[in-house]
Formats: structure tokens, sequence, C-alpha cells
């Protein structure tokens, strides 16, 4: 069977200068002319390097056609990463940003190929600064005795795992933001949601993180994430949040 491949160099981020390596057999120059071709209008004349080969192989009706409607913009958006197609089997490997795009490209891809071929979508999602921190938080509420910025076991607890995931980004300047809900004034709630990252920074800081690293910031009850009218809407709100600051 025909077997077509191709590679893009990058390792970190999409890179639009990283070469892009063509390898494999295909049936006859016209399918190899149509297949480059396509490959150039994608990723520009420059970065495509051919390799491949012209031999005599068996292919599934109109496979020339099928691979060229897989090379589109969105291939782009994939680092360190390989679409192989041998026959009507397909894989896809590389990081993408999110999975909201890893499942975008796989749709993509199945929507432009007939039911005979098989897609494995090798991709994952790429760990992102921002990633490592909103894992390590996995949505819990970093939480402080009642109307005080002085932080409860279970707090103290969550931020030992928080100072772990912020070593891990080595000199990534962060911003820990205090929030409240809508109880009370506005400006104690501000006065508390800043005395609250405040306590944040410090814990953290006596954990080993630098503290030129961590800014501080408090937004009282002006950011919601809930609604406000409920206790576990009140409860949602008040929280810290971690921001990687670009």
């Amino acid at each position: 069977m025909a077997a077509l491949g191709f590679a893009c160099a990058a390792v970190a981020a999409p890179d639009p200068t990283a070469p892009i390596l063509v390898t494999g057999t295909v049936p006859d120059e016209s399918t190899k002319a149509g297949l480059l071709a396509r490959l150039r209008e994608v990723y520009g004349q420059q970065r495509v390097v051919d390799q491949l080969s012209v031999g005599s192989v068996a292919t599934p009706a109109n496979w020339g056609d099928y691979v060229q409607r897989l090379i589109g913009p969105n291939l782009k958006l994939v680092s360190g990463g390989q679409l192989k197609v041998d026959g009507n089997n397909v894989s896809l490997r590389g990081e993408v940003a999110s999975e909201a795009q890893r499942q975008q490209i796989a749709s993509d891809i199945a929507a432009n190929l007939n039911p005979t071929y098989v897609v494995n979508n090798g991709l994952r999602v790429a760990a992102t600064q921002q990633g490592v921190l909103d894992a390590a938080l996995a949505n819990r509420i970093i939480e402080f005795e009642s109307g005080k910025a002085t932080l409860t076991e279970s707090g103290r607890s969550i931020l030992d795992q928080m100072a772990v995931a912020l070593q891990k980004l080595k000199g990534v300047r962060v911003e820990v933001i205090g929030h409240t809900d809508n109880a009370g004034s506005r400006a104690g709630n501000l006065s508390l949601s800043q005395a609250r990252a405040d306590a944040v920074k410090d814990y953290v800081v006596r954990r080993g993180i630098q503290a030129d690293l961590i800014s501080v910031s408090g937004e009282g009850p002006d950011r919601p994430v809930a609604d406000n009218r409920t206790p576990e809407g009140r409860a949602r709100n008040r929280r810290i949040e971690f921001r990687v600051i670009q």
C-alpha cells in the first residue's frame, strides 16, 4: 500500500520557519506533484523538504485526493507533529494548545475522509505554564477563616501543592488575585481580598518561592464566577486565582 508521512520539526510551539519533511512512497508523479503543491500552499514554498519517492504501490480509490484534503491550515497548530497515511490508515501525533484544538483537528480529518479510512488521533494537549497552575489548583477553593485573612488547615494544604507547582515554572512571574462574594461593603471586601492575596504570597514565599516573582491584587466582589444569591455561589466567589503574567 502507498504510504506518506510528513513531520514538522517544531518542538515547543508552532514555528512558521520549521522545515516540513515529507517522506514515503506514492504511486505516480502526478500524485507526488499534487501532494507537494498542497503542502507548499499550506506551509509555504521554502519550508517543504521533499523526500518522496515514486514506486509500484497499490492505493485505495482516489487516495491522492483524500490525502490532499487532510492537509489543511489547522495542522499548523500542531507542534512537533507527524501525519502518517498508510493506505487507508491515518495517524496524527504531536501537541496542541488545548483540548478544543485537539478535537477540532480530529473532526476536520474525519470529515474529509470516507468511512473506509481509520483515524488514530494521537494528539496531546501541551502542558502550558498556566495549565500547570490550573491543574494544581484543580478548581479547589483556598479557604480562610470567616471574614479574616487567616488560612485554614485545608487552605494551607492546597498552598503546599501550589508551591510545588510554582517551583516547576522556574522564574515565571505569577499574580495572586483575591476575590470575595458581595456580602458587606465593597470597600471592606476589596480590603479583605487584598489581605488574603497577601497572605497567600507570604505563605508560598515561606515555602521557597521568590517573593519578586509573585505580585498580588484584591478585586473584592467585582469579578464573580457564580450567582451571589445562593450560598454555593457565594462560596465559589470567595476564591484565590493564580495567573501567569505574560
